[in-house]
């Protein structure tokens, strides 16, 4: 007898949900990370707590409800977290940026919601943990330097061919025009450290993704809050942003009011790519919380 057909629905509707977490990549660890495992006794773990509620996008929606896009929503989780396992990940938040819109959300930013939400996780004793790019990051003194100079410098692979990595050669056809714009971005003051926003006494500086790694290691650091620039570039490209430090097993949370993308002519107005990139972040693994609830989730301030 034949095997009875099953639609792409049905085989949804019967999976577990840990099936569809995998489908979607949520969860996804590396292996490395998760196979070596944190043994946090060797570490500090203080008594005060952080109280927040983590927002994401449930897929799952409610019973008796039809599985459509429109009927699933956000929901909250429910955390109290020792703060002795928390940081504060400040990442790429520099004094300029060469488009003018950009620059002046995240200035306003900065000056109304990163002010208050140092001064409250510097209080009550939460690491603070600036990630400025590599550039940067080496040129100040509380730079960590938890990676080699081989690490540093890793031999490429040869493979797509150095010139067709830099599109040179024969591959030049394939580059983007050059701009007079270019020459002007390039002749800009070098990016640094915003100057409300730098580091303090002993808070780490980190140059590098596997970096972060070490250095959360070395503190007992399980749960990052990332609050920084821009939104749907650098908090998803960068190999200490928001992805790859979920990716390497941590639990991550963007702080959604301390952060905002670069806009087109298509999507400022409603800011699409900022509100894209966050729900872009809940739906996938990741969680978002607000500045407010950090300063009020404090069990000192219960």
């Amino acid at each position: 007898m034949a095997a009875k057909d099953t639609s792409r629905r049905d085989f949804i509707k019967k999976s577990s949900l840990g099936g569809l977490g995998t489908a979607l990549g949520i969860g996804t660890v590396i292996p490395a990370i998760a196979e070596e495992g944190l043994n946090t006794s060797e570490h500090s773990i203080s008594d005060e707590k952080l109280h927040v509620k983590p927002r994401f996008h449930n897929w799952i929606v409610d019973e008796g409800e039809e599985w459509l896009e429109l009927n699933t929503k956000q929901a909250n989780l429910d955390w109290n977290i020792p703060v002795s396992q928390c940081a504060l990940v400040l990442l790429d938040v520099w004094q300029r940026h060469y488009l003018k819109e950009p620059e002046e959300r995240a200035e306003k930013i900065i000056n109304e919601k990163y002010i208050p939400l140092l001064k409250s996780c510097r209080e009550y004793g939460m690491e603070v943990i600036h990630c400025p790019s590599p550039q940067v990051a080496k040129t100040h003194p509380n730079w960590v330097k938890l990676m080699t100079e081989a690490e540093l410098k890793p031999v490429p692979d040869s493979w797509p061919p150095k010139e067709f990595r830099n599109l040179s050669g024969p591959y030049n056809a394939y580059r983007r025009p050059f701009t007079p714009k270019e020459a002007e971005r390039n002749a800009l003051t070098p990016l640094t450290f915003h100057p409300r926003v730098v580091p303090l006494n002993n808070e780490a500086v980190i140059a590098y993704g596997e970096e972060l790694h070490r250095y959360c290691k070395q503190k007992g650091i399980l749960f990052l809050f990332f609050a920084g620039f821009n939104t749907n570039a650098c908090l998803i490209t960068r190999d200490y942003g928001v992805l790859q430090m979920n990716y390497r097993g941590y639990q991550v949370s963007v702080i959604r009011d301390c952060t905002t993308g670069m806009e087109s002519r298509e999507t400022q107005a409603g800011l699409l790519q900022t509100n894209g990139a966050l729900l872009f972040f809940e739906m996938y693994g990741q969680y978002t919380v607000t500045s407010n609830e950090i300063i009020t989730g404090f069990s000192r301030k219960a």
